[in-house]
């Protein structure tokens, strides 16, 4: 078991088969080789990548207390979150969000944000020039042509991925990834989302309302809008040092009737880095103190709810800038 170190709490991530249970106000992981026992005042999200059992119990005092859970299935796929009903609600600013999704203007707008803060932070991770494709994206009449240009610049991104680790990519494959790249990327990408899903959860947006990807009956879709400015920081620049630095090796994957996943070990390796990755921090110019990537997150949810309301225009964030 793995744990995120906070001022807001801490971020557990369970690797091992066993049982979660309430007793009495704290929380309970035990199997035949760890017991452990955890104040729930002490967690903020669970990340559970293993055959966990659950009760009842369990899930009402996470849901009292607004501890999400993130489930993933043995290859490291996201398969879905518990979340538990919102408290911190606001009927106004759901009203906001809803108009800035009706007005398509004001949707664009947010869409282009979310992939000029992906591309400029993309670009810095892969030391490529971005301007031809932000010239583009200034230009974008559509949501559509503006994640065309983002699915453009990936791919750019995908091939420097080769060089500068000298592992085969190919295509994007998704599910099932066909290679260690694939699936890094699809495991990386599925923390992001399912940590910026955490992070909403204590503010008052609305998951569901979305303005780059649809809004959908089956996903929390603004999840999605957020993660497009922190995979590249979060995801792909862990995945380059890994591999890069040697912890991620070949022995580290398992390949699989044609699936290729990170080995228990493996996955471990990347949750530490991960975990320590969130905790550190960087001098932030505009507040004038250090703030770790993990409060980024919020950080960034903030300025969009002040966007939404009115108060200030947002601007995404670019994280060379905070450098």
């Amino acid at each position: 078991m793995l744990t995120t170190n906070s001022a807001m709490g801490r971020s557990y991530f369970i690797l091992s088969d066993g049982s979660i249970k309430r007793k009495e106000d704290t929380v309970l992981f035990q199997n035949s080789e760890v017991r452990k026992v955890i104040p729930i005042e002490d967690i903020d999200e669970i990340f559970v990548l293993a055959e966990v059992s659950l009760t009842s119990k369990v899930l009402k005092l996470m849901a009292g207390k607004g501890v999400a859970l993130h489930l993933f299935n043995r290859y490291g796929f996201y398969t879905g979150s518990f979340y538990p009903r919102e408290t911190n609600v606001s009927g106004f600013l759901v009203i906001r969000q809803s108009e800035h999704y009706l007005d398509y203007e004001k949707r664009l707008f947010l869409a282009k944000s979310f992939v000029l803060g992906a591309i400029e932070n993309l670009s810095d991770i892969y030391k490529l020039e971005a301007e031809d494709y932000l010239k583009r994206l200034a230009e974008c009449k559509t949501v559509e042509d503006v994640m065309s240009v983002e699915g453009d610049f990936r791919k750019r991104c995908y091939t420097e991925l080769e060089k500068m680790t000298g592992l085969e990519f190919g295509t994007r494959s998704k599910r099932p990834p066909q290679n260690p790249l694939n699936a890094l990327i699809s495991f990386g990408n599925s923390l992001v989302y399912a940590k910026v899903l955490g992070e909403i959860y204590f503010t008052q947006l609305n998951p569901t309302i979305s303005y780059l990807h649809e809004p959908s009956t089956k996903r929390f879709s603004l999840s999605l809008d957020v993660a497009e400015i922190f995979k590249p920081i979060l995801s792909d620049g862990l995945i380059l040092r890994l591999l890069r630095s040697g912890k991620l090796k070949e022995e580290h994957f398992v390949n699989e009737s044609g699936m290729c996943y990170l080995s228990k070990e493996g996955a471990r390796i990347f949750l530490s880095e991960l975990d320590q990755l969130l905790n550190n921090t960087v001098k932030h110019r505009k507040l004038k103190r250090k703030v770790s990537h993990r409060s980024l997150i919020r950080l960034e949810l903030y300025k969009l709810i002040k966007h939404l309301v009115g108060d200030k225009v947002y601007q995404p964030l670019i994280y060379r800038s905070l450098r």
